[in-house]
């Protein structure tokens, strides 16, 4: 068991607290997932569990962690540039329990991971395994010290589907405590029984962290469902209170009017009237009570906004891109070949493909052709922001890069929307989650027109609160979408085409094959 007792963690820096008074209870056979808007401490969380020293350099905090849940295993959300450097054989030898294991015991290890067990004493570079083999590479050096329980930060992060599907398995198949962080609502629905949400409702107000017993799918009916029923309670309760508070002040006026005019020779009804008045006053007090007991509208924390203009399309019969690419190399390597490709205004074309097949080179070329057109205002999306955004700036900066009073209070207003708090408008890019400079690249795309998106990844770090809203925002855009992504639903709810590119070109498939 893992219990968590009225944790509380401050950002430093800003004095911004991440997490307050949270308190939960896990047991071995839980898959509980950690959801909240970007920013909103997810991480941290992961870190305090696995030690607390990982955020001394930027968080305090208080509350303890209690039980004898057994041998923890950690992986990060991302490996260090000197991991990435070493051999995977040096990698595996990082853990102190790998010559200890037999042979057959690594067996056993590569079986579940489907990871080929030679593989362990590889000699190459573990930066040059695909996404899907480094995630199980840093799951095999967690297994190999028999942990009882996981810590995942986005574990689904830059795999293909075919590493999605396994892991879906992978999570369900582990019988201790598996708490982790995923942007995949379709991995989540498939294996959460348990969901920890960290809200921060609004900016100034503490945050509400909850601990859910329920799959993903009934945690989020449920609480859909209770805003709704709030919200309606609470507005017809505000309606009912306004009239009688109209009925209320239209006594009141009648009252205070009569006392201005009465006169002197009838102090009978002056006397009455002052009765009247103490009533009415009374009456006054009395709705003031009943207003502090009206049910309030529901504070939670809402998902981003995000749309791009309306007046922003392409006719149906533009020609967008007329590919014919006989080769698609990656240096002397031959990913692809005979690759044919045309689409057309206002067309949504999904590209997938495992890991390592050349999606990413594919569309660079694209970007590379239509970005150079005059025709078309197209922009790229990179899964490497820090190509495309400059880290110094702040995001005020970058979305108003003329400094005037106009443009910043325009920036301000969409970083609101944007579920952005005050501190954050500030900080340098750089010191930003993924999720909210994907949230700027899109809002830079909305703002400057553009008619042509090519989008590599496009929601891999959206939370599930504002996935729905981003996935809504692009099936709604009027242009043309180019993208690459293992996101089910995004596929399944944006893309009008889908394609698999394989050794032999690109192949036509279709929604059901996703799943």
């Amino acid at each position: 068991m893992l219990q968590v007792k009225h944790l509380t963690i401050t950002h430093t820096k800003d004095l911004r607290v991440l997490i307050q008074d949270f308190s939960f209870v896990l047991h071995p056979g839980d898959k509980a997932v950690v959801i909240g808007e970007e920013g909103n401490g997810k991480s941290t969380l992961l870190k305090w569990l696995y030690d607390p020293g990982l955020i001394d350099g930027y968080c305090e905090w208080s509350g303890e962690a209690a039980g004898d849940p057994g041998p923890m295993g950690y992986l990060a959300q991302d490996l260090t540039e000197a991991e990435k450097a070493k051999s995977v054989y040096d990698f595996c030898a990082g853990s102190p329990v790998f010559f200890d294991l037999t042979p057959k015991e690594l067996d056993r290890i590569a079986r579940q991971l489907r990871f080929p067990a030679e593989e362990f004493y590889a000699g190459r570079p573990v930066g040059t395994l695909s996404g899907g083999e480094q995630i199980k590479l840093q799951l095999a050096r967690l297994l190999f010290a028999r942990p009882s329980v996981l810590l995942l930060d986005e574990p689904s992060s830059d795999v293909d589907l075919e590493t999605l599907r396994w892991m879906e398995g992978f999570l369900n198949s582990f019988a201790g405590i598996c708490l982790y962080i995923s942007h995949d609502e379709t991995l989540i629905e498939n294996t959460a029984n348990m969901v920890l949400h960290v809200e921060h409702p609004r900016e100034g107000k503490p945050p509400r962290c909850t601990a859910h017993r329920l799959s993903y799918r009934d945690y989020v009916q449920r609480r859909d469902a209770g805003i709704s029923f709030q919200t309606q309670q609470a507005r017809k309760e505000k309606e009912e209170y306004d009239k009688k508070m109209e009925r209320y002040r239209r006594i009141q006026q009648s009252v205070e009017y009569a006392q201005r005019t009465i006169t002197r020779q009838n102090p009978s009804g002056g006397r009455l009237l002052k009765k009247k008045m103490h009533a009415v006053m009374s009456m006054g007090r009395r709705f003031e009570r009943e207003a502090e007991d009206m049910t309030k509208l529901p504070e939670v924390e809402m998902a981003m906004f995000l749309s791009f203009p309306e007046h922003v399309r392409l006719p149906a019969g533009k020609t967008v891109l007329d590919l014919t690419l006989p080769e698609l190399r990656a240096g002397e390597r031959l990913l692809s070949q005979n690759i044919r490709l045309r689409v057309y205004g206002g067309e949504k074309v999904g590209i997938i493909g495992p890991n390592g097949t050349g999606k990413t080179t594919l569309l660079r070329l694209i970007a590379a052709e239509l970005l150079q057109r005059r025709d078309l205002r197209a922009a790229y999306m990179s899964q490497d922001y820090a190509e495309t955004l400059p880290l110094d700036r702040t995001p005020i900066q970058y979305l108003a890069p003329g400094g005037d009073t106009a443009s910043e209070t325009r920036a301000r207003t969409y970083l609101g929307s944007l579920r952005y708090a005050r501190q954050e408008m500030v900080h340098p890019i750089a010191e930003l989650s993924g999720g909210q400079k994907a949230k700027l690249l899109l809002t830079r795309m909305a703002l400057d027109g553009v008619n042509v998106l090519l989008l590599d990844e496009p929601t891999r770090n959206f939370s599930p609160i504002s996935g729905p809203r981003v996935r809504q925002a692009l099936a709604d855009y009027q242009g043309t979408i180019i993208s690459v992504s293992h996101d089910r639903k995004y596929l399944a709810e944006v893309c009008t085409k889908l394609y698999r590119l394989t050794a032999d070109g690109l192949l036509p498939i279709d929604t059901a094959s996703l799943y």
